[in-house]
């Protein structure tokens, strides 16, 4: 059994869809500049291909073997490759307008080098969109109070998450890697019961 794979099986979009794309891609949308896409964590590729539907250059990187071989099936014209976050991704794929990377950075051994891998691989004035599962401290008390703590931290997952993010520690990961941090967006329910949070960060500089 390999462990360190997390297994995809089809080329179908997850359950983010329903809740997560529409206000990442709004956000996107809003920055005329971007043209080219890098795609960290991109699983089976639902999500590359959505933004290469609208017409955006996008790169599709991914730890996950079957999630690639998925990803590269059908026709569409996104770049899929295996890689990890913490590979030296800039020589292989160049650097990127926009790096958007959803529900990843919660399942990262070292984050820091996550977020200088992203300072490395934006252009001047590029943009940053990282979503990952919100933390707040009335959503903890609610999840406390009503039992539901175990479903929420998945510990049986065999894939599930090592790091729990807050606005303020995501915020200064961020921005000790030189990246300049806009207001957080929220998605799924309300803003105190969010099911995840969307980092917005820019690099200093003027995009070209």
């Amino acid at each position: 059994m390999n462990f360190g794979e997390y297994e995809y099986r089809t080329t179908e979009s997850n359950h983010l869809k329903g809740y997560l794309w529409e206000p990442v891609l709004r956000r996107l949308i809003q920055e005329k500049s971007v043209k080219r896409i890098l795609d960290l964590g991109c699983g089976n590729g639902a999500f590359s291909k959505k933004l290469a539907e609208l017409g955006y250059d996008v790169v599709g990187v991914d730890t996950s073997e079957s999630g690639i071989a998925q990803a590269r099936l059908g026709g569409h014209a996104v770049r899929f490759e295996t890689g990890s976050a913490y590979d030296d991704l800039k020589s292989q794929f160049g650097e990127f307008d926009c790096l958007v990377s959803l529900e990843v950075v919660e399942h990262l051994y070292s984050p820091k080098t996550f977020a200088a891998n992203l300072n490395q691989l934006l252009k001047p004035g590029g943009l940053v969109l990282i979503s990952t599962p919100f933390h707040g401290y009335w959503k903890n008390l609610v999840m406390a109070i009503t039992g539901k703590m175990d479903a929420h931290f998945m510990a049986l997952w065999e894939h599930g998450h090592i790091k729990f993010w807050s606005v303020r520690t995501l915020t200064k990961l961020l921005e000790n890697e030189g990246l300049k941090v806009e207001p957080f967006l929220f998605a799924g329910r309300n803003r105190v019961l969010a099911k995840s949070m969307i980092a917005v960060a820019r690099k200093p500089g003027i995009a070209q």
